[in-house]
C-alpha cells in the first residue's frame, strides 16, 4: 500500500478536484465527446450497448471510435468482424477501421492470436488501458465510447481519474439483484464526479415474431425503479433479438436493424450542439414515394443544430444497380426516408454508415421534421414488388 494513502475512500467526494489526474490523450487526437458504458456486473450486454451507440451515432453522420477497455475479455473487434493487428510508427499506435469507418482499439489487435488469455495483474492491465488514451492517434472524433469491464474495480477507477469522461452509461438486465449492483455504479460515478446520462437495460424482453405478444425472459422489469431512486433516466429497453445476437457473432453488428437507441443518440446530439448533416426523402409530389428505385425524386434537407436550414429537389437520376447508394453517398447524405425500399438497397446504405427509415408517408419535410423530433421510427418496410430484381434502390 501507498505510503501516501491515508486509507480514508472518502476523499473521492463530490467537491474533490480531479483535474490533476487527468491523462491528456495524442497530440494528434482530436476528442470532443468521451461517453464510458459500464455495468455493474458482467453477462449483461455492455459490450453490444456499446458497438450499437457507436453504430447509431455513425448512421447519424458523426465520426465514432471505441476503446476497449475490457482487457481480459475483448469483444469488441469480433462483434465488428475486425481482424488484423494494429500498426503504429514513432508518432504513436493507429486504431484500427470498421467497415463503415468506425475507429478501434483493443488488446485483441494487438496479440498474436485473438485467442490468446491476459493474464496481467491489475496494474498493467490499468497502464494498457490509459496507453490506449495517450499513445494512440484518434484524429478527428465526434464520440469515443469507452467500453469498461465490469464492476468497480482498477480499470474504471484508472479511466475515470485519468481521462476527462463526459459522462457514462449505465448498462444492466431485469433481476431484482441487479438494484444493489447498478446503485453500486452510481455510487462510484457520483464520488468520482462523473455525470450519469442514464440507464439501459439488455435483454428486457423476448417478443415473439409470430403473434408480436412480449415475453419476460428473466423476470419484471426493476428499471423504473432504480432509475426512480438515483433520479436518472432511462434510456433504453433493449430486447433479447436472436438477429442482433447473430450480428455480433459474424461480425456485423454495423448491420443490426433497430431504432431503441434513438431516444440516447438525440440526447447526445442535443448535447453535442448539432451537427451538420443531410436528409433525403424519396418523393413524389412533395409527398414521401411509396418505392424508393422508382420515386420521382429527392428532396435533400440540409439540417444545423437539428434545424433544417435549406432544401432542394433534384430529380431520381435513374435505379441502375449500385448507383443510387453511390450517388447519395456522394452527396454527403446521412440519412434517407422512404415508405419502402428493398432489404439489399438497405444493406448498402448501411454499409455506407448511412441510415435508412422507412415506412414513412405523408409530406417530405414534415417527415423529415418528425424524424429530427425523434417521432419517425423505421418500420423496416420492404417493397417486396421489387426485391426479387433487386431493381428498388440498387
Amino acid at each position: 500500500m501507498s505510503e501516501n494513502c491515508n486509507q480514508n475512500c472518502n476523499t473521492y467526494s463530490h467537491d474533490r478536484d480531479f483535474s490533476s489526474f487527468s491523462a491528456k490523450p495524442h497530440e494528434l487526437s482530436n476528442i470532443k465527446k468521451v461517453v464510458g458504458v459500464v455495468s455493474g456486473k458482467g453477462g449483461v450486454g455492455k459490450s453490444l450497448v456499446t458497438s450499437m451507440l457507436a453504430v447509431t451515432m455513425n448512421r447519424r453522420g458523426y465520426k465514432t471510435a471505441i476503446l476497449d477497455a475490457d482487457i481480459t475479455g475483448p469483444s469488441i473487434p469480433k462483434a465488428f468482424g475486425v481482424k488484423g493487428k494494429a500498426v503504429g510508427n514513432e508518432l504513436g499506435l493507429f486504431p484500427m477501421k470498421s467497415k463503415t469507418g468506425i475507429d478501434i482499439m483493443s488488446i485483441n489487435l494487438l496479440l498474436d492470436n485473438d485467442t490468446d488469455p491476459v493474464v496481467w495483474r491489475g496494474p498493467i492491465i490499468a497502464n494498457t488501458v490509459k496507453q490506449f488514451w495517450t499513445d494512440v492517434i484518434w484524429s478527428d472524433v465526434d464520440f469515443l465510447f469507452i467500453d469498461m469491464p465490469p464492476g468497480t474495480g482498477d480499470v474504471p477507477l484508472t479511466v475515470f481519474q485519468s481521462i476527462a469522461v463526459d459522462g457514462i452509461v449505465i448498462v444492466t438486465s431485469p433481476q431484482e439483484l441487479v438494484s444493489m449492483i447498478v446503485s453500486k455504479a452510481v455510487k462510484m460515478a457520483e464520488m468520482m464526479n462523473i455525470p450519469i446520462i442514464g440507464l439501459i437495460e439488455n435483454m428486457s424482453y423476448f417478443k415473439c415474431t409470430d403473434c408480436n405478444k412480449e415475453y419476460k425472459i428473466f423476470g419484471e422489469s426493476h428499471i423504473e425503479e432504480i432509475a426512480e431512486k438515483h433520479n436518472i433516466d432511462v434510456l433504453a429497453k433493449l430486447p433479447i433479438d436472436p438477429k442482433v445476437s447473430a450480428a455480433c457473432d459474424k461480425g456485423k453488428i454495423e448491420f443490426f436493424d433497430g431504432n431503441w437507441l434513438d431516444n440516447i443518440a438525440k440526447y447526445l446530439v442535443m448535447e453535442n450542439g448539432g451537427k451538420k448533416m443531410k436528409i433525403a426523402v424519396a418523393s413524389e409530389n412533395g409527398m414521401v414515394a411509396e418505392h424508393f428505385g422508382h420515386c420521382e425524386g429527392f428532396y435533400i434537407f440540409d439540417v444545423e443544430g437539428n434545424q433544417i436550414v435549406s432544401s432542394k429537389s433534384i430529380p431520381n437520376p435513374g435505379h441502375k444497380p449500385g448507383f443510387l447508394p453511390n450517388f447519395l453517398n456522394d452527396m454527403g447524405v446521412n440519412v434517407i426516408i422512404s415508405g419502402g425500399m428493398g432489404g439489399g438497397a438497405i444493406d448498402i446504405f448501411n454499409e455506407k454508415g448511412i441510415e435508412v427509415i422507412t415506412g414513412a408517408a405523408g409530406n417530405a419535410q414534415v417527415a423529415a421534421e418528425e424524424y429530427l423530433r425523434g417521432n419517425l421510427k423505421s418500420t423496416a418496410s420492404v417493397c417486396h414488388e421489387h426485391q426479387h430484381h433487386s431493381e428498388c434502390g440498387h
